[in-house]
């Protein structure tokens, strides 16, 4: 991400914090990223597979654009909150990704571009929560992305660690 758009993702989460006083964490500045598909935990051979599928997978520089903020729920408790990440290129990426990844994964069923910015384990009032996270409005930021990356995650007692195992570019 660009330091513009990591920027004001902060300034969004020094906001929730301030205003939802949650229990739970904001994602870390350095582990921000949009997921194209969730591939799992998977074998080295599938791991050399997926390597050599992607390489087929060609893509223009993408454009976009930071959107609203919303969360997902379970049971009526706020768990995840986001931020929209706007750009038709990015669902053109995806679904090569996924036809690309057939034969090894099933596709996805929907997708929907976001950074995950905060994970909630308790917020006291959940519905002003909702309510102040429906208003809350990030710049209009917009940016262009030249590259992917086969990223793995490994989740430790703190936080995950990510690692970039492959880079693809437009």
């Amino acid at each position: 991400m660009p330091n513009e758009v990591i920027k004001e993702v902060a300034r969004i989460q020094e906001q929730l914090k301030k205003k939802l006083q949650f229990i739970g964490k904001t994602t870390e500045l350095e582990n921000l990223h949009l997921t194209l598909k969730f591939l799992g935990k998977i074998s080295e051979e599938s791991l050399t597979k997926i390597k050599e599928k992607l390489t087929e997978v060609s893509f223009k520089p993408l454009k976009l654009k930071l959107g609203h903020v919303g969360a997902f729920s379970y049971k009526g408790q706020l768990k995840i909150i986001w931020i929209k990440i706007l750009g038709k290129e990015i669902f053109n990426l995806q679904k090569q990704i996924d036809e690309s990844l057939q034969e090894l994964f099933p596709k996805e069923e929907r997708f929907m571009s976001h950074l995950t910015i905060a994970r909630i384990k308790y917020v006291k009032d959940t519905t002003h929560a909702k309510k102040y996270i429906n208003h809350l409005k990030p710049k209009s930021l917009a940016w262009i992305e030249n590259k992917i990356q086969l990223k793995e995650s490994t989740l430790n007692s703190q936080d995950p660690n990510y690692k970039t195992l492959e880079e693809y570019s437009a």
